[in-house]
């Protein structure tokens, strides 16, 4: 894969050239080959399933460290922002440090940061090292895609996809039921103790099995620390208005102001270092395949429709029908169950259908469960939403699985890895755009709709105003308090008014992500498919 590298001053790295031949990934033991995958296909899943299992606790992270509702926001916030910053990084580190120290570092260290996260003793000290957990965590996820399409070809390949989609979006919807068990069942804490024995396993294990490349350690004395800075300073300030915005009306806060700007010269500068650094940490030449810059907006598109479904329904059942987060996780599992279900499907299909009839199915299946969910009404539980939570299981898996393969079947080594950290990167993005704008619409669209109401109520002959004075008559004739009845009718009116509304605007948000779904089907004939099993194609090279 990659070029022997110069003599090694590191006693580790020179140990793993000493011990044990290099052998190249595809040439490796079969039965080695999924030990490996397996193994960096777990962490990947702890690094993702955490994120959902502390979002589903922040309240009892906030009463536990007594922070202020701004505060808390950070917990997640600052991961996010860290995490982001290392995904396209770390194609160059495993340049540099390999494959197998990567991920080692990788998860010992967010398996560190877990324990001190969980004996954080104030908001600031837990802020920091959630920040320090996603950033060390965020390697794991696009090093396991390279690797898996550098360990297998032909139709063991075919089934790269199909798992790690599969963990990609169980992940997501396993963490708030377990988020919310360990909370119940051990207190707050438990949600970074719970990585504590799996990551040293996964840590271990990456040591003594993972042999796919060699570390090129002069790398690190060529690191552009312009170009990463401005690379953090894009993605953090990104990430940052994406996540406070709708809760500080956006560019009319002086902190989402500067945040924006931050963000808009970070990324002309980290363009500018892209295209004219001599050492650049993150490399955009994948995007000259036309048919991986239209995978990467699939995948953007994925990620909006994927984390925004799964932020929306959670905060539907619990605003609306008041569920706690036992009973929200169980009614949201179902969604699980159908994408393991589905994953044989599409990774059968990856073997022997066009990836854009495939991706076609399940971008159109997707439109449809959204268009289902934006039906609801207050009284919506587990039996309403089995139907399109189903349908949406098993249609995300018909639309990852051929992204994957059309963004990064055509890339071998050291562009494998850029492509790997670019196509999740937008994932990611695509996550956390969706979360910021079905914010911003449901705030609208419930204020809209309420006022609507309002003034339906108001004005249509005063029948609302009147029935009410009429209800407090009532109770002062009968010797009750007339003003405590007025009260009552009046807080009772208010609160169905309210339910109403917020139902209408998550129907109306679901419908906008429904046609966002269906635009995507437009670039589908502009990509060209990669080969099926048993057919080569030409790898992309650097230029």
């Amino acid at each position: 894969m990659t070029a022997v590298s110069p003599p090694l001053k590191s006693g580790m790295f020179q140990r793993q050239r000493a011990d044990e031949p290099f052998v190249a990934p595809a040439d490796l033991p079969t039965a080695r080959k999924f030990l490996i995958f397996g193994i960096m296909a777990f962490g990947q899943f702890m690094a993702l399933i955490d994120i959902q299992i502390v979002a589903a606790s922040l309240n009892d992270v906030q009463a536990g460290l007594s922070a202020g509702p701004d505060e808390i926001s950070w917990v997640q916030t600052g991961y996010l922002m860290a995490e982001l910053v290392m995904i396209p990084f770390s194609a160059f580190l495993a340049q540099a440090l390999s494959t197998r120290w990567l991920f080692a570092l990788s998860a010992g260290l967010f398996t560190a940061s877990s324990a001190l996260c969980g004996i954080a003793w104030d908001i600031q000290s837990m802020i920091l090292f959630r920040v320090l957990q996603g950033f060390v965590g965020g390697a794991m996820v696009p090093t396991v895609f390279a690797t898996g399409f550098s360990l297998f070809s032909g139709k063991q390949r075919a089934m790269i996809p199909a798992i790690l989609g599969m963990v990609s979006v169980l992940a997501p919807t396993l963490g708030p039921t377990v988020g919310g068990w360990l909370t119940d069942a051990a207190g707050w804490r438990w949600i970074f103790y719970i990585n504590i024995l799996p990551g040293i396993a996964v840590t271990i294990l990456s040591i003594l099995v993972i042999r796919v490349d060699r570390p090129n350690l002069t790398m690190l004395q060529k690191i552009d620390y312009s170009h990463l800075a401005a690379m953090a300073v894009f993605l953090g300030g990104l990430e940052y208005v994406l996540e406070e915005g709708p809760r500080h009306e956006w560019l009319s806060d002086p902190a989402i102001q500067i945040g924006a700007w931050l963000s808009v010269t970070g990324f002309l500068l980290f363009l500018e270092r892209s295209f004219r650094s001599g050492g650049p940490i993150v490399r955009l030449s994948p995007f000259r395949n036309l048919t991986f810059a239209f995978a990467c907006v699939f995948n953007l598109v994925i990620g909006f429709g994927l984390y925004a479904s799964t932020y929306l329904i959670p905060v539907f059942l619990g605003r609306v029908r008041g569920y706690d987060s036992l009973q929200i996780g169980t009614t949201v599992f179902v969604t699980g169950i159908a994408q393991v279900l589905s994953t044989v499907i599409a990774a059968r299909a990856s073997q022997s259908v066009d990836q854009r009839i495939v991706i076609t199915f399940g971008l159109s299946l997707f439109a449809a469960s959204l268009y289902w969910t934006s039906h609801l009404t207050p009284e919506w539980g587990f039996a309403a939403f089995l139907g399109p939570q189903a349908l949406r299981g098993f249609a995300i898996m018909l639309c990852i699985v051929p992204s994957v393969g059309m963004a990064l079947a055509g890339f071998e080594g050291v562009e494998l890895r850029y492509a790997s950290g670019l196509f999740n990167l937008m994932r990611n993005l695509g996550g956390a755009i969706g979360i910021a704008v079905v914010n911003t619409w449901l705030q609208d669209n419930a204020r809209i709709v309420a006022a609507r109401i309002g003034e339906g109520l108001g004005a249509a002959g005063g029948h609302a105003p009147g029935f009410i004075a009429g209800f407090g008559q009532a109770m002062a004739e009968r010797g009750g308090d007339a003003s405590q009845a007025l009260q009552l009718a009046q807080g009772e009116l208010a609160r169905v008014v309210g339910r109403l509304a917020l139902t209408q605007a998550f129907n109306d948000t679901f419908r906008l992500m429904s046609w966002i779904f269906l635009a995507a089907l437009v670039m589908i004939p502009f990509c060209r498919p990669p080969p099926l099993p048993g057919k080569d194609a030409p790898p992309v090279e650097a230029h």
